[in-house]
């Protein structure tokens, strides 16, 4: 049927994707992750001419064969320093409650996903903190005010970094490296945006695999840290924010202390961010 011809063959697509990637990087193929995703790509691409896939747009599935290559950027003048102070002053409680919110989701997200790459590359210190943070919160910052003067959504530190780790990315260089590909993928974007999210998907599937194997260090022996460490996995997934898990995190750790008695072992600033987390729950 018309569901199966486009999302039943971009499930199997994936499958496809991931099994392949797996396949490359046992084998130690440089590179096993974008190859992974030009060959489910150009699979999709031969399903599509051969009528075993068939473009559905209304459930977000479209043409996988580029009818361009090459276009210019969209102007951002309709975007540009479009801040509309008015509303402010006359919504200042919203206005409150919403950077409250994206304060809570971008600092957290930042700091669950750097943490996490960190983990990845192994350069986080003995005491399983990252040196010169710093730095990685403010390039943050500086991104996420950007993004907000030139009207788009918010550049913050994403996920899919690690995938660049995975590869044997490590300083600064790797991330001038992306940011120039960007910049030529801005002209290109009729041939990036015909790349459908089922062939991308299987990188981030192999990712998450990756980074699951920093579980062995959470100390499965001890209930009261093991089991907030499992709120806070599962819940990421759950709620489909690295935020919201850490929140959910932060609760049950503080709430398990309490309850058996090692209330004293928690600090003043874990109190209050736990206070804040349920505070944001129930104003937002």
């Amino acid at each position: 049927n018309g569901t199966f011809s486009s999302q039943g063959v971009g499930v199997i697509l994936c499958m496809i994707g991931v099994i392949s990637i797996v396949i490359m990087l046992i084998k130690g193929v440089k590179g096993y992750m974008l190859w992974g995703i030009l060959l489910t790509w150009v699979l999709g691409i031969i399903c599509q001419l051969v009528g075993i896939y068939v473009p559905n747009p209304e459930l977000g599935y479209y043409s996988l064969i580029p009818t361009a290559f090459f276009s210019m950027p969209n102007s951002v003048a309709p975007t540009f320093f479009q801040f509309d102070f008015a509303f402010v002053a006359s919504h200042l409680a919203n206005f409150v409650v919403v950077v409250f919110a994206f304060l809570f989701v971008d600092v957290f997200d930042t700091l669950g996903t750097v943490i996490g790459c960190a983990s990845k590359a192994n350069m986080l210190d003995k005491d399983g903190k990252l040196p010169r943070i710093k730095g990685v919160l403010l390039a943050d910052a500086v991104g996420t005010t950007v993004g907000a003067i030139l009207g788009t959504s918010t550049i913050t530190t994403f996920v899919e970094s690690s995938s660049g780790i995975t590869e044997g990315g490590r300083t600064g260089l790797t991330s001038v490296t992306t940011g120039i590909l960007f910049l030529v993928a801005l002209f290109l974007s009729p041939l990036f945006l015909t790349i459908p999210s089922f062939a991308t998907a299987p990188a981030l599937i192999v990712v998450g695999f990756l980074m699951m194997q920093q579980v062995v260090n959470i100390e499965w022996h001890d209930i009261t840290k093991a089991f907030p460490c499992f709120v806070c996995i599962t819940m990421m997934g759950f709620a489909y924010s690295i935020s919201e898990g850490i929140a959910f995190g932060f609760i049950s750790y503080t709430f398990i202390h309490v309850i058996t008695g090692k209330a004293k072992e928690i600090s003043l600033l874990m109190y209050i961010l736990t206070g804040l987390f349920i505070l944001k729950f129930f104003i937002i």
